[in-house]
């Protein structure tokens, strides 16, 4: 999708189409405090991007141009399972990335259509007729030149890499635009004079090797047009979970349960909504020197219930030694799930098992 949070924003309010529009919590009332989620394409033009310190943001863009809405992810999780399904009946072969992004094998689709570039577009325009959102769509005969693709036109583009173009095709692009390789490693990169794909392409195997050890053979077959990576379709679940991180931070146990309260009614109702349930329930929390604690309790039998939920990640939140601290992210996962047809006998929660993480 296009700057996805931003375009959903945008739709709900048109106001911001013409604007410089950064969607994150509003550091101005917030202690300088935020980090942009993303930056519609207006805004960009002056750097600004996601994971940006809200306050850098808006420093960058004048003022009578600029407009932050705080984040919906609610909003935001009902669109992007909205578009999901429109794949779903596309493919029943779809990996789901991220909220705004996934992978889709169309060698078997439910269009009987074998030109996948119509695939492409018929995808792209029934998203934009029922979201009113676009999306750029990459084309290739494996998973990391379709992403890599995906981002070379944006907004609303559409672009096909075949084979015997693959290693042309990623010549000229800078290594901070190739999937998989990370600050760290660009770094690395950069202190052997490697800044473009025909650099990396210039490395032997045994270079990468040395150098990166089993990532450097990963990035050495992708940068020649090699992954073997399968679309990972209908994968199953390993954890279901919700956090939220808060424009204000947390400082009292009475509304920190407050919140706990309202976290284990989301998850109980997305257990119920996927029929599944867990035997570990996790809490966690991050605080305001970013210093995060995750603890876990493990039990005999599984847990679905608001009630359970909230019980026992109250009692991991009260046996942490947190007292005092400033909270500003708070959730609760549950984790060894089962689908529901997996029973047993109903057991009082006593025994536990808690792990640091």
């Amino acid at each position: 999708m296009d700057a996805f949070f931003a375009s959903v924003e945008e739709r709900e309010h048109p106001q911001y189409k013409k604007k410089c529009l950064i969607v994150a919590p509003d550091p101005r009332k917030n202690h300088h405090h935020g980090v942009v989620t993303t930056a519609n394409y207006n805004a960009r033009k002056y750097g600004a991007h996601s994971a940006m310190p809200a306050q850098q943001a808006i420093e960058l863009i004048p003022k009578d141009k600029l407009v932050i809405a705080p984040p919906n992810f609610e909003l935001y999780r009902k669109t992007s399972e909205y578009i999901h399904n429109i794949f779903g009946e596309v493919t029943d072969t779809y990996q789901s990335v991220a909220l705004d992004e996934a992978y889709l094998d169309v060698t078997k689709n439910k269009l009987n259509e074998n030109n996948v570039t119509r695939i492409a577009n018929y995808l792209q325009q029934r998203i934009v007729k029922e979201t009113h959102l676009t999306c750029s769509v990459g084309i290739s005969y494996n998973k990391f030149l379709a992403k890599m693709a995906s981002d070379y036109r944006k907004p609303f583009g559409r672009t096909l890499i075949l084979g015997a173009y693959a290693e042309d095709f990623l010549k000229p692009i800078p290594i901070e635009k190739f999937n998989g390789i990370g600050k760290t490693t660009q770094k690395k990169l950069h202190e052997m004079n490697i800044y473009t794909g025909a650099d990396l392409q210039n490395l032997d195997q045994d270079t990468f090797l040395d150098t990166f050890g089993k990532m450097g053979y990963v990035m050495y077959r992708r940068v020649h047009g090699i992954d073997d990576s399968p679309v990972e379709g209908n994968r199953i679940r390993k954890s279901i979970g919700r956090e939220r991180t808060y424009d204000r931070n947390i400082l009292y146990s009475a509304d920190i349960h407050h919140e706990l309260k309202k976290l284990a009614k989301m998850v109980s109702n997305d257990l119920k909504k996927r029929r599944q349930h867990g035997k570990t329930v996790v809490l966690k929390l991050r605080d305001s020197d970013f210093d995060t604690v995750t603890k876990r309790s493990t039990f005999q039998d599984y847990v679905q219930s608001e009630a359970d939920l909230y019980r026992i990640a109250s009692e991991i939140y009260d046996k942490l030694d947190v007292k005092g601290r400033k909270i500003r992210l708070l959730g609760i996962t549950v984790t060894n799930l089962d689908p529901l047809s997996y029973e047993e006998v109903r057991l009082n929660l006593f025994s536990s098992e808690d792990k640091d993480e």
